[in-house]
């Protein structure tokens, strides 16, 4: 099992605590994932019980990598949401994934001649469990564990993960709840490594502590907060539920897209790097259904990504569809970062 990056965790009010990608490669992945999240559950102070439905659940989600899939990596990170803290794991493989999860979920299925227990033991353990699953493309699953009740879940979600080689991401991602707005920023550090990074970090810091305000003038803010960094592309979006509409604007190669069923449409970014060179910064109204997702991400994703693959995905947590977009059209010779919400 080898690490590989560091990852940004996604909750309902504030993200930035750290996580770590392992590569799934061998049957003794599963004792060092386990001691890697019970490492974690007692720096979080996650109580013993939880703690053991935990190393269970990540055991278990490690062999089911080694036996069954192609390509397996598995995400460890903490989430919170209020005052409570939990542990959230995703496990992503590019094949050769399961056309009934929920039939291969019942205890006594198996395809490799085990006693097919995994998912379903894995589900009995996890406070909360999604998962999605394409044949010939693979599977995507998240678990979290939590000490007390599960808070309700998040209605935005993302990855990240740096440049093959690297490891500090230049890319990430924030959600801040402020005064009713329901507001995402996406980010992409000028470059990679860790002066890239700290120029996301900076624009991070800023949008947490920002005024309440429309996502132009948050830009605009932006801006002026990061010029002593080497500049970033950045791309913020506001979710109206009220009005049905979706408020976006951007600096730089940041994209944007609002998803409904088939439909598909396009956000604006305007030329320029925040901290160092704009033109005047433009915001754009888009609707937004009820049943409608936005996808942001980095141009360490290429933009080749067609929801028509993958039936019922968008159906799916946030967090999910982030996964699944990463693995599939994520650049290795670049940072990348995907950020998926719905409507509050």
């Amino acid at each position: 099992m080898v690490p590989l990056i560091g990852a940004t965790v996604a909750n309902p009010e504030r993200l930035g605590d750290e996580g770590v990608w392992f590569r799934v490669e061998e049957a003794s992945s599963a004792s060092a994932v386990r001691r890697a999240a019970e490492r974690l559950a007692g720096q979080i102070g996650l109580g013993a019980g939880p703690t053991a439905a935990l190393a269970i659940a990540a055991a278990e989600l490690t062999s089911n990598l080694v036996k069954h899939a192609d390509e397996g990596v598995l995400l460890l990170r903490p989430v919170r949401a209020d005052d409570a803290a939990g542990i959230e794991i995703i496990a992503v493989d590019s094949g050769p994934g399961m056309a009934d999860l929920a039939h291969s979920a019942r205890d006594g299925h198996s395809t490799a001649g085990t006693l097919g227990i995994g998912l379903g033991s894995i589900a009995r353990q996890a406070s909360w469990f999604d998962a999605h699953s394409v044949p010939g493309r693979g599977t995507v699953l998240a678990v979290q564990v939590w000490p007390g009740p599960v808070p309700t879940p998040a209605w935005a979600g993302g990855v990240i993960r740096p440049l093959t080689g690297e490891t500090v991401s230049g890319d990430g991602f924030a959600v801040r709840v402020i005064q009713g707005r329901h507001q995402l920023l996406v980010c992409d550090g000028l470059g990679h490594g860790p002066l890239a990074a700290a120029a996301t970090a900076a624009a991070i810091s800023a949008f947490h502590t920002a005024p309440a305000v429309p996502p132009a003038a948050l830009v605009e803010h932006l801006h002026r907060a990061i010029g002593h960094t080497r500049g970033a592309a950045v791309a913020v979006a506001e979710l109206d539920a009220p009005t049905a509409v979706v408020r976006y604007a951007g600096l730089g190669n940041i994209a944007g897209v609002v998803i409904d069923g088939s439909s598909r449409r396009g956000m604006v970014s305007m030329p320029g790097i925040a901290g160092h060179q704009r033109r005047v910064v433009r915001e754009y109204e888009y609707p937004l259904p009820p049943t409608g997702v936005v996808i942001m991400h980095s141009d360490g994703v290429a933009d080749r990504w067609r929801v028509d693959d993958y039936p019922g995905l968008l159906t799916r947590a946030p967090q999910l569809i982030a996964a699944t977009m990463l693995r599939d059209a994520g650049v290795r010779r670049d940072d990348a970062c995907v950020l998926v919400a719905r409507t509050p």
